[in-house]
């Protein structure tokens, strides 16, 4: 259990062994592109920790992002990570003025909006990756997408495989495409290794789907089933095998990886252990959908372990969290979407 936001981040920033056994051989500065973001933060506070642990007091970790909120800068400089102010949308910057790695964990995307402004979620998901491919061509590039490159599919299949066919839908989909493809024509064309990381859906008790059922529970709000299951993951070890990829990626064919937890959960289930641990019965509304958008992670399971921290584990958490008082990000998932406008 958390007492408050302190004790999550210390626990996000806690590498595995086998985090730190990569880490050791990592080659060259790591540079977080989007750094500013949900997981930006815990995602940079988890490398130095790992790189410190390791021994490699040599490697700069580097977290770029417009850095709005000057306290979010100050606690990553207080961790021993080099923030760097920067608009990766300014048509003026300069990209060569950003610092040399060997190694770049791409975060940047726009989601929330972008059924009203599609333009912008392509220049953002997939033009920028082609800026920034170019200006680092050597270096091993860990990109986040989405699962949202797939289509819905029957919950009896488990969920897509990277092996299945994509089938986007809507444009912020098409366009984390879009950001795939651009990475791999880099693969392709100039060597550059890639690793696509299609990640749905992660959850740190501030934000995720566990959150937004959570609530709605604790408030007596409906719950909505129409989209009866998804994938969730704990943050922590999203991150982990975010950052362990870079010695996965590949020229050519670019490492592809879907990043997920082992379980099709239930909404419905969910909310009723919610109901359970607040004492008082959910409202549900809608009927479950025979389809929903499901990823099967087996590959990433393999290569990496299970997640450490179980589904039913992350329910108890979320719910202390929440009988705390702590706070929400106020960012929901939209997870229930199933037209693609975000």
């Amino acid at each position: 259990m958390f007492t408050d936001e302190t004790a999550l981040e210390e626990r996000l920033a806690t590498p595995s062994p086998a985090l730190v056994t990569d880490l050791a051989h990592l080659e060259g500065d790591l540079l977080v592109l989007g750094a500013g973001g949900k997981m930006g933060p815990s995602l940079c506070k988890l490398a130095r920790q790992a790189l410190d642990t390791a021994g490699r007091t040599d490697v700069t970790v580097y977290a770029v992002s417009r850095w709005s909120d000057p306290a979010a800068a100050q606690a990553l400089e207080a961790a021993g990570i080099r923030t760097v102010a920067f608009d990766l949308m300014d048509p003026a910057a300069d990209l060569a003025t950003l610092p040399d790695a060997g190694n770049i964990v791409f975060m940047v995307g726009a989601k929330f909006g972008s059924a009203g402004a599609p333009s912008h979620a392509w220049a953002v998901n997939a033009a920028m990756p082609n800026r920034v491919a170019h200006r680092w061509p050597d270096a091993r590039i860990a990109a986040f997408s989405t699962g949202n490159v797939y289509p819905l599919v029957p919950l009896a299949s488990g969920g897509c495989t990277e092996t299945d066919p994509v089938g986007p839908v809507g444009e912020y989909a098409m366009s984390c495409l879009g950001r795939e493809r651009i990475f791999a024509h880099a693969a392709l064309t100039q060597g550059t290794k890639i690793a696509n990381i299609r990640l749905n859906y992660a959850v740190d008790l501030r934000y995720g789907v566990l959150a937004d059922i959570a609530y709605r529970v604790q408030v007596g709000e409906p719950v909505d089933v129409t989209t009866g299951h998804a994938n969730v993951v704990w943050q922590g070890y999203a991150n982990e095998v975010a950052l362990r990829s870079l010695l996965h990626a590949t020229s050519s064919e670019p490492f592809t990886l879907n990043l997920t937890g082992p379980e099709t959960a239930s909404v419905r289930r969910i909310a009723h252990w919610f109901g359970e641990e607040f004492d008082r019965e959910p409202v549900l509304a809608g009927e479950e959908a025979p389809t929903a958008l499901l990823s099967d992670a087996s590959r990433c399971h393999a290569l990496f372990g299970y997640p450490d921290i179980s589904l039913r584990t992350l329910v108890t958490w979320q719910a202390d969290w929440l009988r705390r008082g702590l706070p929400l990000s106020g960012k929901p998932t939209k997870f229930q979407v199933r037209d693609g406008r975000f």
